[in-house]
């Protein structure tokens, strides 16, 4: 249950009987209406602000709205006191078993728990990584990688249906490049001395092997021959390999894409044309000249008339090139094409993750996408900031295998999957994030990966402390059918609210497309739970398992599972194992 959407609930049904009784006007909006936890915890459990929203169209005083609200809110289950704060608020206190009752949800739902219906099977495309292929991703794809994927994994949960999507940017420059980075490897394999990587070609040690394997499938073939005779067969044979790299790179790091959809192919199906064509017809695309950028200007600027989509009819902050001084088109005329494209497919609601060095590019292509869904559809970008990598506050810096950068694969072979998928989420996205490889693995409460994955596996401990005590007693049927009334102390009960808070955690983190908010919850969780432990050091009649009490033990037993799961549904969004014990 999700605890604030039932207490929303709960007040709109009393709305609308102080509406039949002719107390209120009928028909009100009650779509503003919040319930959510008071800013101050000694105000009560939830607060609501109906009787101030409802004041004005019921041209009432808010206090007296509230009044009337809580003569009713009084009554309602689990509702213990009630109280009119302020210009109106009405804070409601809730009784233990309302607590206790939550927890039993907790364990009857696992790791299920916080699983939501607000998304409704509503589609939604998350498209992220879409690294171009032309080498290993660094550990700022990773960053990209991680939240895309955990973002997708929480949306899901939410109840959308979500589909992972990765564009390959295979039809510019950059993979001609890549292709005759890979005829050199490709003459270094057949015995040819090469020298030195020549400057504008990929140097990194990757393409050594994809040379070795096309010479072994062609011989000498593509041997002294000009460039425009072996460019389109080597270009496809490097992209391929790429995409494998990052394929196996990106399964390292737990993420897979279920659709691939890539520029070429868009290009050659004339998307391109249709989405230029459709703007023509609609009169958004001129012949003109845009004004000069502000300040100085760049060296290769000139004045010259260019195909221009009326970008600032749509909230950018100027028109935008469609076509190059060559005839061809811009990145921009493809992205554009791509995103109709996934309109088209159904994805009226579109989430883009991108690096922060492609801010500049978020208005524009909004702009592209309410011009050519007719507004109906929406793009939200997150951007992901730098990560900035280090080993005991030394920075690192390069990697041999790529020549410039630290790999992604690096990063995932030193400290684990797990590892880094949680780091890369214990930051809001457009925030920098440090990452240093000794501070990520070693044993502290300042390490939020070790800080939650302990609780876990504390909770584990204590049942087998309880089995050494209490020996067959404990079972999973007893542990799950414990009498959570004895669960009254104000520490146990601060715990059971804290976990009930998880439905709507997941709720607010996946509309507002921001999963770090899981791994602040699962902190606070870890914190809480610690200190619970910590208070069982130093008072026996809180610990968690008490020898002569066997019911009491089975009732916190029960508690602590209620973190565990909690914990395991927040890892499971992260795509992180709950570990069992810690070695």
């Amino acid at each position: 249950m999700n605890l604030f959407t039932h207490f929303r609930d709960q007040i709109a049904g009393l709305i609308d009987e102080l509406a039949q009784a002719g107390e209120l006007p009928q028909g009100l909006d009650l779509s503003r209406i919040t319930v959510e936890p008071p800013r101050d915890a000694s105000h009560g459990d939830v607060t609501t602000n109906a009787a101030m929203l409802l004041a004005k169209p019921a041209k009432k005083n808010p206090r007296q709205i509230a009044a009337l609200l809580a003569s009713k809110v009084e009554d309602l289950d689990g509702v213990t006191g009630v109280e009119i704060a302020g210009p109106g608020f009405i804070n409601m206190r809730l009784g233990d078993d309302f607590w206790q009752a939550r927890l039993r949800d907790i364990l009857d739902t696992g790791k299920a728990y916080g699983d939501s219906a607000i998304g409704a099977d509503q589609k939604v495309n998350v498209e992220y990584v879409s690294a171009n292929p032309t080498g290993p991703m660094h550990v700022g794809h990773a960053r990209g990688a991680v939240f895309g994927d955990a973002l997708a994994a929480l949306l899901e949960k939410a109840g959308f249906a979500v589909s992972r999507e990765y564009y390959i940017n295979d039809a510019g420059a950059q993979v001609d490049v890549l292709a005759r980075s890979l005829h050199l490897r490709y003459r270094e394999a057949l015995g040819e001395d090469i020298g030195d990587i020549p400057e504008g070609l990929y140097p990194g040690d990757y393409l050594v092997e994809p040379g070795q394997a096309l010479a072994k499938r062609d011989g000498d073939k593509w041997k002294g021959i000009d460039e425009a005779e072996w460019l389109p067969t080597i270009r496809d044979f490097a992209i391929e390999a790429m995409m494998d790299m990052i394929r196996d790179d990106l399964k390292a790091l737990g993420v897979e894409h279920a659709v691939f959809s890539s520029e070429r192919e868009l290009v050659r199906a004339g998307k391109v044309d249709e989405a230029l064509d459709f703007l023509k017809e609609n009169g958004l695309i001129y012949e003109g000249v845009l004004e000069p950028p502000k300040g100085k200007l760049p060296d290769d600027w000139e004045e010259r008339e260019q195909t221009l989509f009326k970008a600032s009819d749509f909230g950018d902050d100027v028109d935008r090139p469609v076509m190059k001084s060559d005839g061809s088109w811009t990145y921009f005329a493809t992205d554009m094409a791509y995103h109709l494209d996934k309109y088209r497919r159904g994805f009226g609601d579109m989430i883009d993750v991108w690096g922060a060095d492609h801010g500049g590019y978020v208005k524009r292509m909004q702009a592209a996408i309410k011009a050519l869904t007719g507004g109906e559809g929406a793009l939200d970008v997150k951007l992901c900031n730098m990560v900035s990598l280090s080993e005991n506050g030394q920075p690192v810096k390069m990697s041999k295998r790529a020549g410039t950068f630290v790999t992604l694969r690096d990063v995932v072979e030193k400290v684990g999957k797990d590892v880094v998928r949680f780091i890369m989420l214990t930051r809001k996205n457009d925030m920098n994030l440090e990452f240093d490889f000794a501070k990520v693995q070693e044993q502290s409460k300042d390490n939020p990966v070790f800080y939650v994955q302990y609780a876990h596996a504390r909770v584990n401990s204590a049942r087998r402390m309880a089995k050494d005590e209490l020996g067959d007693v404990i079972t999973d049927d007893a542990v799950h059918g414990a009498n959570l009334g004895r669960l009254t102390d104000e520490s146990e009960l601060a715990l059971l609210k804290l976990l009930s808070q998880w439905p709507r955690i997941v709720d607010s983190a996946a509309l507002h497309h921001e999963p770090h908010r899981i791994a602040f919850f699962l902190n606070d969780v870890a914190a809480e739970f610690h200190g619970l432990w910590n208070k069982g050091n130093k008072d026996k009649g809180l610990r968690f398992v008490i020898a002569d009490d066997a019911e009491l033990t089975l009732a916190r037993l029960a508690m602590i599972q209620g973190v565990a799961n909690v914990i395991g549904s927040g890892l499971d969004v992260f795509g992180v194992k709950p570990v069992q014990e810690m070695r």
